[in-house]
This record gives structure tokens, sequence and C-alpha cells, in this order.
């Protein structure tokens, strides 16, 4: 099939604008991901360590409290804490609308969905209402780096951020013959090296087993965090002695986080892997059933460069699969969302500047209600790619009720119908659509139909 500029915006942007010319051709789009990270730049995001409220100032808070128990200053340290607690969902909020803004505004579409792509696919979750902000931050710091280099630094960086290790119990993981479980009994958790290998590299269906699980869990002992340092490796924690992983020997010396790296690059180059990530990107970037010739072209390209995520993301833009004029795949309810504001040419300073409740009340609770939790998924496994899962009666509901009402909120000039419905979809748009949006008896309304047609909610 052959290129469209519009569809490339739709299927592998953030959709259409007003004020941004679509990609001319799949090389400028990899030349646009090969260049600065121009909208990162415009609207950063902090580090685990730079973010405020951190970690850090929970603990303290915290120690804080519990040195005042029982006394008159009780009461105001609980204050400092609850202060601290609505700190944080407001960076919660305040992240989201940056990272909507982003979307809404960047030259480089491709760049956002594959940051998205990649973090659902390492997904984590907060443990309380202190670091539900940190999710973003996540995404930020070991995903978004990696999108155009290779795959193995960015499972790097993903097993060794905080908030992986924290949302996967790791940090009280201890080798059952460590020297810590010399004074405290032994604390082994599989949870991450499960994840590792049934989700992050080899698949569900790959060929590992329990032994597999129970001996990278044990070589994964050590790797922690503390809220001053980031993450640390604790050789008092490490399991003594070599682990063995799909028949490779680990360790086996002093412990040192090196050995558990050539573990992360072995289960990053393994086959499996490259055919399991080939399989996800082509699922959820061209449609839930693939053809095989395009997961194997994937497949090869992630295979022969060692997991080299530009050349794989390149070779997917250039298979004539891409190019399809059928649209498959349904836009997540917060992917719906972000388009909109894009095809109505919403500026980004207008995004940011937002308070907790018009971010609530126009954002954060209509995307519960098309199921869609800024919380996060529900499990590891991340958000899910099929139709069934976002067209449900409530979700569409949701969908037709925000399209009416939401444009009025986020934009003082409503455009009109007959030119949005051309700007939001392009080729894309059907006779029907085209005809419903002129035939509408307010701009409100025509808006309305052409957000909530099948046109739009899908790409």
């Amino acid at each position: 099939m052959p290129f469209t500029s519009h569809l490339a915006s739709i299927r592998f942007g953030t959709g259409l604008s007003p004020r941004i010319a679509p990609p001319a051709s799949p090389d400028e789009m990899v030349r646009l991901l090969t260049g600065p990270d121009r909208i990162g730049e415009a609207i950063p995001m902090p580090t685990f360590l730079t973010v405020d409220p951190s970690l850090l100032d929970y603990k303290r808070a915290t120690q804080a409290r519990n040195r005042v128990r029982g006394t008159p200053e009780e009461e105001a340290a609980h204050e400092a804490m609850r202060a601290l607690q609505r700190q944080a969902r407001r960076r919660q909020r305040d992240f989201l609308m940056r990272r909507m803004a982003r979307a809404a505004t960047t030259e480089d579409g491709l760049r956002e969905r594959l940051e998205r792509f990649w973090a659902d696919h390492f997904t984590v979750k907060s443990s309380g209402p202190m670091s539900a902000h940190l999710v973003a931050v996540f995404a930020e710091e070991a995903i978004r780096p990696h999108v155009t280099g290779r795959f193995s630094d960015m499972l790097r960086a993903a097993m060794t951020h905080p908030m992986m290790l924290s949302y996967l119990d790791q940090n009280r993981s201890f080798g059952p013959n460590s020297q810590r479980a010399k004074r405290r009994g032994g604390g082994l958790n599989e949870n991450l090296a499960r994840e590792l290998l049934e989700l992050h590299t080899l698949g569900v269906d790959g060929p590992y087993g329990q032994s597999d699980v129970r001996q990278l869990a044990e070589l994964l002992t050590g790797m922690a965090f503390t809220q001053e340092e980031g993450f640390v490796y604790r050789t008092n924690f490490v399991e003594p002695g070599a682990e063995t992983v799909l028949g490779s020997s680990y360790g086996g010396g002093a412990p040192s986080v090196d050995h558990v790296f050539e573990a992360l690059d072995d289960l990053a180059r393994h086959p499996a892997t490259a055919r399991h990530l080939s399989e996800k990107m082509a699922r959820h970037f061209v449609s839930d059933e693939p053809s095989e010739d395009l997961v194997q072209t994937l497949t090869a390209a992630f295979r022969d460069t060692e997991g080299d995520l530009l050349v794989m993301t390149a070779q997917l833009l250039e298979h004539p699969d891409a190019w399809s004029p059928e649209l498959k795949k349904v836009k997540p309810p917060r992917d719906f969302m972000e388009s909109t504001l894009r095809a109505l040419g919403v500026r980004a300073a207008d995004l940011t500047a937002l308070d907790r409740k018009p971010v609530d009340q126009i954002f954060a609770g209509p995307m519960q209600v098309m199921g869609q939790s800024i919380a996060g998924p529900s499990g590891p496994d991340g958000w899910p790619e099929d139709p069934a899962s976002w067209i449900t009666p409530q979700g569409m509901a949701g969908r037709i009720g925000w399209s009416m009402k939401a444009p009025s909120q986020v934009t003082d000039a409503l455009p009109d119908p007959r030119d949005f419905v051309r700007t939001a979809l392009g080729q894309q748009a059907s006779e029907a659509v085209v005809f419903a949006a002129g035939a509408a008896e307010t701009p409100a309304e025509g808006i309305g139909i052409v957000l909530s047609s099948p046109d739009f909610q899908r790409r």
C-alpha cells in the first residue's frame, strides 16, 4: 500500500492538526526521531531525584510525624503529610497535562506514540498516593531516551528504575543464603524475575520454566533503590553462588551488578524476545491480527541489529501493511482526547495552565468513564489492545458525551464543522461523516458528530 501523510499522522502519530503539517514520508518520520526531542525540551519533565514532592520528602515527613506522636505537634505533622499527598496529586494532574500538551502540539508524533507503547510494555504502577505522579517520571526517564536506541539499554533502564523496583517489590527481595538472610531469614521475591521473562522479554509462551524464574530471581537480589540515591546494588542482599538462566551461568564470584546486566543483555538478544516484541509492535500499530510477513520483517530487523529500535521502527514504516487504508485499531481514551485537542488546534500553554478541578472534570474523570484510569492499567501486562475492551456501552457513552461537551471547554472559538471534518480526518473522512458534520444544527453538535464517529475513533 502507498504511503499517505494523513494516515501517517493518524496511525503512527497523535492525529492531524490545523497548525502542523503531517509528515511527508517515512524517511521524514525517521529523521524527526533521530533529531533532538524538541517537544520534550519545550515541555520538560523532572527525574526521580529532582521531582517535587519526592519520596524523600515523604520519608522525612513520616519521620517527623513519628517523632511527635502523642504530643501537641502531632496534628501539625499529620497535616504536613496530607499537604504532601495533595501536592503529589496535583503533580499527577500536572504531568498528565504536560504529556497531553506534547501530543497535541508536537511535530514528531511518532516519538510520543513510541514512548507510550514502550512505557506500556514496561508497565509500572504507584504503591500509594505519594508515588502516583512518579509513573510519568518513569516513562520520561527510563523509556523516552531509548525509543530510538537499543532495547538492551531500555531494558536496563526500566529494570533499575525505582518505580519498577517498587512496583514489583524488588526492594524487599534478598537471597535465602545472603548476609541479610543470616540476620533476618529468607525473603526472595520472584515478581520482577517472572515479569521480566513473561512480559518484558521472552513472552508468556517463551522457552523458560519455573527453575529459570527462581534462578533469575536469585540473580536479581541486590537490586534496590533509596529515596536519596535512586538505584543501588546491595551486595549483602545477594544470593551467593552462580545462577543458571536458560542454560547460561551468571555470577559465582564477588557480587556485582554486572552479572545482572549480562543476563539482561542476553535476554534482550534472545530470538524469543525478538519475536515477542515484533508481534506486540505490529499488533499495537497496525492490526490485532498482523500478517506473518510483517512480524517476520520486524523480527529480522530486531535480530540482525541486536535490538536497534530505530531500525525496527523504520522497517515498520516501510512495510506495505503499515499503509492499509482500513482503520482497524481503536484509540484508547487518552489517545482519543489528545487527537481531539490536536485537531482543535489547542495550544500547549492553555493545557499546562489548567488547575486541578478542570483537569479532573474535562480529562481525568471522563477518561475513567471511558475505561482508562490515570492511575494506570490494573496489571503489569498494560492496557488492552483489542477493540472490545474499549468499545463498551459505558465507554462509548462516555466518548459521545465528551465529544459533545469538551471541545467548548478547551477552546473559545469552535471551528466550522465543515472544515473541522477535513482537518481532523483528512482523506480518511467518509462521505457519511462529511454530510453529517455539514448538516449539524450547531458547531458543537457538528464537531461532536465528527469526534464520536468511527472514522475518528479508529486509527
